[in-house]
C-alpha cells in the first residue's frame, strides 16, 4: 500500500534549467586517498532500525502507523550519492524517499473531509505471483488568500561548524527564500545559538522584508552550540506573538548536535512536547554533512508536529520552502493514523515498505492521545504494502501446530480493510475514514496499473536495493531505471528526471566501506 522567481540575500535568481543548478558530482577518488570532500563521510548520526519483514495473517492480521511527510532521507541519499558514496544504510527511509514526489491523486470534493483516499492493487514488478497495494492521500490545498496568519520564529545555528557554504549561508538564502512566500500580515522572528543564544530580531511583520532580510545577511559563525537554550528563547518568542487563529511554528535550522546545555534526548523530546500541546510547532531544516544528528532532528521535528527536511542545495530549498511552503507550514489534519486489516482467506503474508520509525501498536490507532503524523496544505502521501495472497510465494513456512484458515469465507473478494484517523487541527478528536482493498479493482498486469503507482514503486524499489535488497528478489538498478523511465510523466521541475540520475549515480558509486580500505 502506497500512502503517498524567488529571492535570495536581495537579488532575484537567474532563470536557469534544474539541471543547470546541480553541480556535477566529484570523481571517484583512486584506491586508498580519501580527498576532502570525503573526511565528513559517515560520521553522521542516524538510528538503526530493522528493516519489516512479512507478517503472516493468521497470525498477525492488523498493520498500524503514523503517516509520515518529511523528505529528509531523499535529499541525504542525494548528497551522499552527488559524492559518489553509497548512503549509510540507517540513512534511507523508504517512505521518505517515495514521499518526496507528488502524485496525481484525485483531490477531495470538500473541505469537510480534509484528504482523499486513493487504492490500486497491481502485481508486483519484482517477485512473480506477489502484489503491491498502494494508498494515496491527497491534502486539501488551502487557497492563498484564506491561509491564517503564519507567526514564525527561524532559530538558528550559528555555531563554528556552521561556517562552511553549504551550512550558514545555504540557510541565510533558504531563509530569504521563505521570506519571499509570507504575507503582509505574518510574523518573523529570530534566534541564534552559539555558545549562548540570543534574539536577533523580536517579532517583526514579514512586510518589514529589507529590515528582516538584513539581520538574515548578517548572521555569522563561531562558538559552541546552545541548542537547548535556543529553543527554550525561540519558544518563548512564538508564545509571546501567539495567535489563537493561526499558524505558530519554529523554524529550526542547524547541521547537528546541540553541544552545550540540555542535551539529553529525552528531556528535549519532553519540552517540545509541551509546547506542542500549548500551539507552537517546530519544524526542522538540516543543513551539511560530518555533523548531522538526522536520530535528534528526526525526534525534534515528529514530537513537534512538523516536517523534517534536509537541504543539500539551492534549488532544494526552493521545493521546500518555496514550492511546498503552504504543505509545509499549514496543517490541515493532524495525528494522522492508518490501520490495514488483511484477510486471512484471500491474503497470506504483507509486508510494510518503509514506515519502520513510524510503526504503533494496534491499540494507539484508537486512543486520541497518542501522537501521530501531520498533514499539510496540499500534502500528498504515499504508502507501500507488498502481499502474498494464498497460495502465492510465501516468505514463511507453515507452523506444525497453526490451524488453517477456511477459504471462501465472508467477504471473499476483499484482500484487507483501511482505516484512516485524524483530526482537524484545532480538535482533539479523531475522525474516521474507511475503505475495502477488493480485489476486483486489480490491475491485470504491472504495466497496467496507474502510472503514479508505478513511479512510487520504482522509487520504493530504489530504496530497498540502497538498504540491501532482502526483499526486492532479483530487482536491479537497471530493472528501476526501466520503470521510473517508463512511468515518469509530467515532470514540471526536474524531480523524476533527477531521480533516474541518482540510480545511475549508485550503480558506480563507492560503499563506506570501500572508502576506508
Amino acid at each position: 500500500i502506497v500512502v503517498t522567481g524567488s529571492r535570495i540575500s536581495g537579488q532575484h535568481l537567474e532563470s536557469r534549467s534544474p539541471d543547470a543548478m546541480m553541480p556535477a558530482p566529484p570523481p571517484p577518488p583512486p584506491p586508498g586517498i580519501l580527498p576532502p570532500y570525503y573526511q565528513d563521510v559517515g560520521r553522521d548520526k542516524f538510528n538503526s532500525f530493522a528493516e519489516n519483514g512479512f507478517m503472516v495473517v493468521r497470525e498477525a492480521p492488523v498493520s498500524t502507523f503514523s503517516i509520515d511527510v518529511d523528505t529528509a532521507s531523499y535529499s541525504w541519499v542525494r548528497a551522499s550519492l552527488n559524492q559518489n558514496v553509497l548512503p549509510q544504510p540507517a540513512s534511507v527511509r523508504t517512505e521518505e524517499l517515495v514521499n518526496y514526489f507528488h502524485y496525481d491523486y484525485a483531490p477531495p470534493r470538500t473541505t469537510a473531509q480534509p484528504f482523499s483516499t486513493n487504492v490500486a492493487l497491481f502485481p508486483s514488478p519484482w517477485v512473480e505471483g506477489r502484489k503491491l497495494v498502494r494508498i494515496g492521500i491527497k491534502g486539501y490545498s488551502v487557497p492563498q488568500e484564506t491561509r491564517p496568519r503564519a507567526n514564525l520564529v527561524f532559530l538558528v545555528d550559528t555555531s563554528g561548524s556552521m561556517n562552511h557554504p553549504d551550512k550558514l549561508p545555504l540557510v541565510q538564502r533558504s531563509l530569504n527564500m521563505l521570506l519571499d512566500e509570507l504575507g503582509p500580515h505574518d510574523s518573523v522572528a529570530i534566534v541564534t545559538y552559539a555558545g549562548s543564544a540570543g534574539t536577533a530580531l523580536e517579532p517583526t511583520p514579514a512586510s518589514q522584508k529589507e529590515r528582516i532580510r538584513g539581520v538574515i545577511d548578517r548572521l555569522g559563525a563561531g562558538g559552541s552550540t546552545a541548542g537547548a537554550e535556543g529553543i527554550r528563547q525561540a519558544y518563548a518568542l512564538a508564545q509571546s506573538n501567539f495567535d489563537p487563529k493561526g499558524v505558530n511554528r519554529v523554524i529550526l535550522a542547524t547541521d547537528g548536535d546541540f553541544n552545550v546545555g540540555i542535551t539529553d534526548l529525552g528531556e528535549l523530546k519532553g519540552f517540545v512536547e509541551r509546547e506542542r500541546s500549548k500551539g507552537v510547532f517546530l519544524s526542522v531544516l538540516g543543513f551539511g554533512m560530518g555533523n548531522y544528528n538526522d536520530a535528534l532532528m528526526q525526534t525534534l521535528a515528529q514530537n513537534g508536529n512538523g516536517v523534517a527536511a534536509y537541504i543539500d542545495n539551492v534549488r532544494e530549498a526552493r521545493k521546500t520552502l518555496v514550492e511546498e511552503a503552504g504543505s509545509n507550514l499549514f496543517t490541515i489534519a493532524k495525528d494522522v493514523k492508518i490501520q490495514v486489516e488483511f484477510n486471512p482467506a484471500t491474503v497470506a503474508e504483507y509486508r510494510l515498505i518503509g514506515y519502520e520509525t513510524r510503526a504503533l501498536n494496534r491499540d494507539d490507532f484508537d486512543n486520541d492521545k497518542v501522537d501521530a503524523g501531520d498533514i499539510g496544505s496540499g500534502h500528498t502521501v504515499t504508502a507501500l504494502y507488498e502481499i502474498v495472497p494464498i497460495g502465492g510465494p510465501r516468505a514463511n513456512g507453515d507452523l506444525r501446530y497453526s490451524a488453517p484458515v477456511a477459504t471462501g469465507a465472508p467477504r471473499g473478494s476483499e484482500l484487507g480493510f483501511v482505516k484512516i484517523r485524524y483530526k482537524l487541527p484545532k480538535s482533539d478528536t479523531s475522525r474516521l475514514i474507511s475503505t475495502p482493498i477488493d480485489r476486483r479493482m486489480e490491475a491485470k498486469s504491472f504495466a497496467a496499473a496507474p502510472r503514479d503507482a508505478r513511479f512510487a514503486t520504482a522509487v520504493a524499489g530504489f530504496a530497498e536495493l540502497l538498504r540491501g535488497g532482502r526483499h526486492t528478489g532479483s530487482l536491479s538498478y537497471d530493472d528501476v531505471l526501466g520503470i521510473a523511465s517508463a512511468s515518469r510523466g509530467p515532470d514540471e521541475y526536474g524531480y523524476r528526471s533527477e531521480f533516474l540520475e541518482l540510480v545511475r549515480a549508485a550503480k558506480r558509486a563507492r560503499s563506506l566501506a570501500q572508502l576506508e580500505r
